[in-house]
């Protein structure tokens, strides 16, 4: 095994306490003799929730050596109230310890840049490994192994006794619901997230009609007491004459990475797009529905004649055609930000949220790390934006729509008037933006986390995800007041000198792999700015690692948004079919131009052995 440099973990500290933990306070000292993954992540961000999925089976295999500790840096207001955190870690099955720290005191003790970023920590209590992005569950595994192996020989390695303690679950109908349908004869059908299932209620919003699903989590098709989801959110009616004659609502299965068809009749279950993989860089962006893979679909509408998805995991919509059931990119580039214009130049971040105008010509969507209400034209598909400006900016500000803000908008309903209903899920309000006079306004306060809500004979009905239920209103005429808030999301900004800056993306393959140039190109580096003045030089795409920078003096501070991409495979050439792995970061880097100030800036796609 090769030797690795000697650097000791720094401790574990965070304001708002631990969870998992029985209450107990946990420090490194408590995990010494055990193998430690520390898990830098925030509920809002689609890949953090992607890397909790990743490290379940990790999990389960080494219990007895390993301890993953997630430590929750938030990027929102929201996230940094404590209350949402604990609601976030059962809304997720989160089964580890999870260390609270919002003021992200542990987050720069071990310098981390970017959600999520993975540490691993050995036994004697010195960092081995740091990953930034998603995908490295395969590579932590076998670092894993060899962390085992080596410390069991020395006598440093300590089994058993974890300190996890599992939260006590509250009974009740729903949990953790995501969106909900109103069905053609009455009463709801509701994605119940948290049980893995859908729930039809009657009119009355609370009284089980029936389950669809048995509740536990899994990717299985046929009748309704034997299905299987994993934290479905988004629904959508299909119309009568695309196979919606009988009764049918397509089902955004988000965890299982698919979209799943629901007989209204039977409540028989059927996938009709994805293989139940997550889509990686590379992969295939077309194609017959069950042979593509999807990532994270969030919502679903019926638009422009097709099954149109808000695919969160890859900051894209695509769209599913039942009649020849294909499933194919509609907008988007994967790149995640905020740029209007054609869809396949338009950026998007993790849109979750989609509603259709009365008239049938523009498709809503809740871009919500963006915390914007985006709309796609019917016919050219022209993306634009109505509320929103950007990655790091947010808050709940009324007003004109290009001054005001939203935190986190997960949900997006068309009114009858037409104007549009905002689920502004981290504001725990209900939003409403009219496009006819460009304003927007408050229709309701102290709800929360809304995630989605329904129009009902003048009413609104809202999901509230974090109480667990749907909560009737009517809807104001007047709008409610409400102090208004503006943030930016704060993070320490790094000083770099103005003029030229070298950028350096650093990835190392992973043992035993290499560079895979079998299809062109192994890397690529993407690189813009916020404001889009702080860069003179060095914005726009090319394939090497590195680059050089300029920016522009007269700018003092701004965001840098850097996404690389790697992609390596099997270094052994006695394998016949080699395991290939597409290495993806995102970074949005706030920096701060000091004269004297460094002008080099590295960043760690991939974790390095030392």
């Amino acid at each position: 095994m090769a030797s690795r440099a000697r650097v000791r973990a720094p401790e574990l500290v965070g304001k708002g306490g631990w969870l998992n933990t029985g209450g107990k306070e946990l420090t490194l000292g408590d995990l010494r003799g055990k193998i430690v993954l520390l898990d830098f992540w925030t509920f809002c961000c689609i890949n953090c929730l992607h890397v909790l999925d990743e490290l379940r089976e990790l999990e389960e295999k080494h219990r007895d050596t390993l301890v993953i500790v997630g430590v929750h840096s938030p990027k929102f207001v929201h996230e940094a109230e404590h209350g949402a955190v604990v609601d976030a870690v059962a809304r997720y099955d989160v089964a580890h310890p999870v260390l609270d720290d919002p003021e992200l005191v542990t987050w720069k003790q071990y310098a981390v840049r970017a959600w999520p970023t993975l540490v691993v920590v050995d036994p004697e209590g010195y960092v081995v490994a740091q990953h930034a992005g998603e995908g490295h569950a395969h590579a932590i595994a076998t670092l894993v192994g060899e962390l085992e192996a080596e410390h069991a020989a020395k006598g440093t390695l300590r089994r058993g006794d974890s300190p996890y303690v599992p939260p006590v679950a509250e009974p009740g109908a729903l949990r953790f619901p995501g969106k909900a349908v109103r069905l053609p004869g009455g009463g709801y059908l509701v994605a119940d997230s948290g049980h893995h299932s859908l729930v039809e209620l009657a009119e009355d919003g609370e009284t089980v009609l029936r389950r669809i699903g048995d509740g536990e989590r899994g990717f299985v098709d046929g009748p309704a007491g034997t299905a299987r989801f994993s934290e479905p959110q988004g629904l959508a009616l299909l119309p009568a004459d695309n196979d919606g004659a009988s009764g049918a609502v397509v089902v955004a299965d988000t965890v299982n990475h698919a979209l799943r068809r629901v007989d209204l009749a039977t409540g028989e279950v059927t996938t009709v797009a994805g293989t139940g993989r997550q889509w990686w860089q590379n992969s295939a962006t077309s194609g017959p529905a069950r042979e593509v893979d999807l990532s994270s679909p969030w919502d679903v509408a019926w638009f422009d004649g097709r099954v149109w998805i808000a695919m969160a995991g890859t900051h894209q919509l695509w769209a599913w055609d039942p009649a020849d059931g294909t499933v194919a990119v509609a907008a988007g580039t994967t790149n995640e930000g905020l740029v209007d214009g054609p869809a396949d130049e338009a950026w998007f971040a993790q849109p979750s949220g989609l509603a259709v105008s009365p008239d049938g010509q523009r498709l809503w969507v809740a871009d919500s790390e963006t915390s914007a209400v985006r709309s796609v034209a019917a016919g050219t598909h022209l993306v634009s934006t109505a509320v929103g400006t950007g990655l790091f900016d947010f808050g709940h500000r009324d007003g004109a729509a290009e001054q005001a803000l939203l935190q986190h908008p997960l949900g997006v309903t068309v009114l009858p008037d037409g104007s549009v209903a905002i689920a502004d899920t981290y504001n725990h309000a209900l939003r409403r933006y009219d496009p006819s006079s460009g304003e927007v306004t408050t229709l309701a306060t102290d709800l929360r986390e809304p995630s989605g809500a329904v129009v009902v004979d003048g009413d609104i009905v809202v999901v509230e995800s974090a109480r667990h239920r749907l909560t009737r209103l009517r809807l104001p005429e007047e709008a409610v007041q409400v102090e208004a808030a503006a943030h930016r999301t704060q993070r320490p900004a790094t000083e770099v000198a103005p003029g030229a800056l070298r950028l350096d993306v650093i990835f190392t393959p992973p043992a035993g792999q290499k560079l895979d140039t079998s299809f062109g190109p192994a890397t690529r580096l993407l690189v813009s700015s916020t404001p889009p003045e702080l860069l003179l030089a060095g914005e726009g795409s090319d394939t090497a690692l590195d680059r050089e920078l300029r920016l522009n003096p007269a700018v003092t501070e701004g965001v840098l948004h850097i996404s690389a991409m790697a992609a390596s495979c099997d270094d052994d050439p006695a394998i016949e079919y080699p395991t290939c792995h597409v290495h993806q970061q995102d970074w949005g880097v706030p920096v701060r131009l000091v004269e004297g100030a460094a002008s080099r800036l590295p960043l760690v796609l991939a974790g390095m052995d030392g």
